[in-house]
């Protein structure tokens, strides 16, 4: 399976319509972390859009996953505001939580559970019924060519198709927002395609996509996206109006732009 290109192409030249085309579900205003005396954070703004596909790009301690704890209802915010999918993200936690879906940096399954107890499991958290759990488990398996390793405990699978099915369970219950962070590290270049294929998939669904990545090209991908220097937003537009901004030819050279000035790291 290979990356459908046209399909990138349109999603990058339509990143400037969605603020007309599609409803705001995610919100932040100047939204804000301290610990201490460091402001991880520092009241960033930003919108996203239903269906978009947004990147969220900084090096190693630009506070990408501050942020992304933050807007998951995992960390409570110090200053600023924010609403996912309607709900607020200081009253009303809960209610994000069962309209998101989240995969993290580390795999994020049990391991020590077959292929079908994990979709069962997780369906069962997402409050799917028998019903709809036995019609997606068989939908989702059959998707991604899993039938005769149904069985089999997820820790005999290679990488690659663990992160291909900790995304299909993250959306098993249709969330209007996924969050993925750095879903693609360390699999080979045939599955990040593979992988962007199933985003893809799950953008025209309707799921709004909020991924981090260090995969420069895997920027291109995106509608539009944000690049943080030092907790600070300092660019957010579609990669190709960046690209043009900066007058380079690629998104590396966007970043080395925009970061070389950083003062701090993890």
């Amino acid at each position: 399976m290979e990356l459908n290109k046209d399909n990138n192409k349109s999603l990058s030249n339509a990143g400037s319509q969605l603020s007309v085309e599609r409803e705001v579900v995610i919100k932040t205003d100047k939204l804000t972390k301290r610990f201490g005396d460091f402001i991880a954070t520092n009241q960033i703004t930003f919108e996203v859009y239903s269906g978009e596909i947004f990147g969220f790009l900084g090096a190693n301690g630009a506070g990408k996953t501050t942020a992304m704890k933050m807007l998951c209802g995992l960390s409570k915010p110090s200053s600023g505001n924010a609403t996912i999918a309607g709900f607020d993200i200081y009253r009303q936690t809960e209610q994000i939580k069962r309209h998101i879906g989240y995969m993290s940096q580390k795999f994020s399954l049990y391991e020590d559970l077959t292929i079908v107890e994990n979709i069962q499991f997780f369906g069962g958290i997402y409050g799917l019924s028998d019903q709809q759990l036995k019609t997606k488990s068989n939908e989702l398996i059959e998707t991604l060519g899993l039938q005769k390793e149904a069985n089999k405990l997820v820790n005999s699978l290679p990488l690659g198709w663990k992160q291909k099915l900790a995304f299909s369970v993250a959306v098993l219950h249709e969330p209007r927002i996924v969050f993925l962070d750095e879903p693609t590290g360390g699999v080979d270049p045939i599955t990040r395609r593979q992988f962007w294929d199933l985003i893809y998939q799950a953008a025209d669904k309707g799921i709004t996509i909020f991924v981090t990545t260090h995969y420069m090209d895997e920027a291109e991908y995106c509608n539009r996206i944000s690049m943080m220097v030092d907790g600070e937003i300092k660019a957010l537009d579609t990669p190709a109006d960046l690209k043009q901004k900066y007058a380079v030819s690629s998104m590396d050279e966007v970043f080395y732009e925009l970061a070389r000035g950083a003062k701090r790291n993890e």
